[in-house]
């Protein structure tokens, strides 16, 4: 199917797979919206989505904020129009035992990991259900399918936002929207840093425009075909 003249916007997208996934988005022909919480970084993303040719918006923001996401999405349907894709990619992650693990550092991985999530979906299906079209992709994990020490925190918010999606998906697939949960494991973009990660050698894992060839894929799908989850594995990752 073809994207061109699409529109979307990608949250987390100053740089790893969010920044990889806008800027395949626009090779694609779609305008993209960018958001993040480093204004510099979306800058220049947005820069380089309008040497592409497309129109590109960078909106500083953060997803945990209500406001700033109303906020967010107003900005983007009163620049393009209409929202298509809504790709729920910002995340963060704290890994440490759980006796080591800070309360601030919990709040922070719910607040942008699944509460991230919800607004920006809950903020867009009414525009997605009017025009009764749209995609929601939200960037979980393999972390949301199996446990590891260290990740307690990070694991317990990606199966919620499994979770959610799945729930979603069921209550918006009567409005033509799909959502679509994409799980990747190790991806080569240094985020985190624990014992999972440590078996990671250079070209032996996915790398982020990997993990934007595969949204890119789902999207292209008949409209009639929702691929709801994908997990995205290293062949091998010791190479």
């Amino acid at each position: 199917m073809d994207l061109s003249g699409k529109t979307a916007v990608v949250t987390g997208a100053g740089r790893g797979i969010g920044k990889s996934i806008a800027l395949n988005l626009a090779r694609q022909g779609i305008d993209v919206c960018v958001t993040a919480r480093t204004k510099s970084e979306i800058e220049k993303v947005a820069e380089q989505i309008r040497s592409y040719g497309r129109r590109a918006i960078a909106v500083h923001a953060d997803v945990a904020d209500e406001q700033a996401v109303r906020d967010l999405v107003r900005r983007a349907l009163h620049e393009f129009g209409s929202i298509d894709v809504l790709v729920n990619n910002a995340g963060v992650g704290y890994f440490s035992p759980v006796k080591d693990m800070t309360t601030q550092q919990l709040d922070a991985m719910w607040s942008v990991n699944l509460r991230g999530a919800f607004l920006c979906s809950r903020e867009v299906i009414p525009s997605m259900m009017e025009r009764e079209t749209g995609d929601i992709i939200n960037i979980a994990s393999l972390a949301g399918r199996n446990a590891f020490t260290g990740g307690a925190g990070y694991v317990a918010t990606k199966w919620a936002l499994i979770g959610f999606s799945r729930c979603l998906m069921l209550e918006v697939r009567a409005s033509n929207i799909r959502v679509i949960t994409i799980c990747p494991g190790s991806v080569d973009t240094g985020f985190g840093d624990h014992s999972a990660q440590s078996v990671k050698s250079k070209g032996a894992i996915p790398s982020a425009d990997d993990i934007a060839t595969v949204v890119i894929d789902t999207l292209k799908m008949p409209r009639n075909v929702m691929v709801s989850e994908v997990d995205i594995r290293p062949t091998n990752p010791k190479g």
